[in-house]
């Protein structure tokens, strides 16, 4: 038997990572791992990192933020790619550069941020006219290869916090956003993600497989601090959706 706490999509907000790394400890578990995009967002992306780096014993995968803050020229980078970018170090990119894109934490269990093969690919929603929960035909086939080699999938990416098990009997878990709980985007097509309330989010799994149990957990933090570090660095988005975990109506 196992316990693993699953975090992702913590986005630079370290106030919000603080408390669910708090939390993490009084549920002692074994493994702790973070799906990826990481410093990427509109709060703190330096106070992050550091936590982070200091924190070895947190196994890490590489989410498309970190490979699109090593890729992309500045002048291509998103307003919150940049802001990470401007505070990166030599040090930093090193370490970022380490990250898999995937990781085999324990015997059955494989964790990655988007779908296995593919860093931006949602997983367990489709985007059609909005965003819906997808079938379990879609979810295996962008599983692709490794649909039922495993009994547990960790993935992120989505910022929604949701648990699923496939006919086969394995199970995905997407432990929701730490630090972003609302966003819009372009593609595939124009879309918001909201998950609805401003709490971080982290899910612990324990058991084994063909008996993985699991557990959404919500928490509180000082949301003020972080909202008011986004209008600091003229994002007035993020802290509405930090604050309300909804996206501000244009």
């Amino acid at each position: 038997m196992i316990t693993i706490a699953a975090l992702s999509d913590v986005h630079g907000n370290t106030p919000a990572l603080q408390a669910v790394l708090a939390a993490v400890e009084r549920e002692a578990p074994d493994v702790v791992v973070n799906l990826g995009d990481v410093a990427s967002g509109g709060v703190d992306p330096r106070g992050t990192l550091d936590l982070l780096r200091s924190r070895p014993e947190i196994v890490t995968v590489r989410g498309n933020h970190e490979r699109q803050l090593l890729t992309l020229p500045p002048e291509r980078m998103s307003r919150s790619d940049l802001l990470a970018h401007e505070q990166l170090d030599d040090g930093d990119r090193a370490w970022l550069r380490a990250l898999p894109a995937r990781r085999e934490l324990a015997p059955g269990v494989l964790a990655f941020h988007g779908a296995p093969a593919d860093d931006l690919r949602y997983l367990l929603q489709s985007v059609e006219g909005g965003v819906r929960e997808a079938t379990d035909a879609e979810v295996l086939e962008r599983l692709g290869d490794e649909a039922g080699r495993w009994s547990l999938y960790l993935c992120g990416h989505t910022h929604l916090q949701r648990t699923r098990t496939l006919p086969d009997g394995s199970v995905v878990v997407n432990p929701g956003s730490v630090g972003w709980p609302a966003f819009d985007d372009d593609l595939p097509e124009a879309h918001v993600v909201e998950a609805g309330s401003p709490h971080a989010r982290f899910s612990v799994v324990r058991g084994g497989p063909g008996d993985w149990r699991v557990v959404e957990h919500a928490v509180g933090y000082d949301v003020e601090e972080a909202a008011a570090l986004a209008e600091r660095n003229d994002r007035p988005d993020v802290a509405h959706a930090l604050r309300t975990g909804r996206v501000a109506v244009a």
